[in-house]
């Protein structure tokens, strides 16, 4: 479970950082060493049963949209 985690923090971070870069935001290198895709501790219980629906789009190799933190619902 925590590889999956890994994993999928791992490719929303370089999405996030590559949808950044691109709308001109600085983005230091010195600040991205520092990340981590380790991070789970509150967001996600290891405990328990896990069942997974995988949705088409994710089947064809699409990420999710980002959010856009300046929106009344993120």
């Amino acid at each position: 479970m925590v590889n999956i985690i890994v994993l999928w923090n791992t490719i929303y971070i370089d999405a996030a950082l590559a949808q950044l870069r691109q709308e001109g935001y600085p983005v230091r290198d010195e600040d991205v060493a520092r990340s981590s895709p380790f991070v789970h501790e509150r967001h996600i219980n290891l405990l328990g049963r896990y069942s997974f629906i995988v949705p088409e789009a994710v089947n064809r190799g699409e990420l999710r949209p980002l959010r856009n933190p300046n929106d009344a619902d993120a």
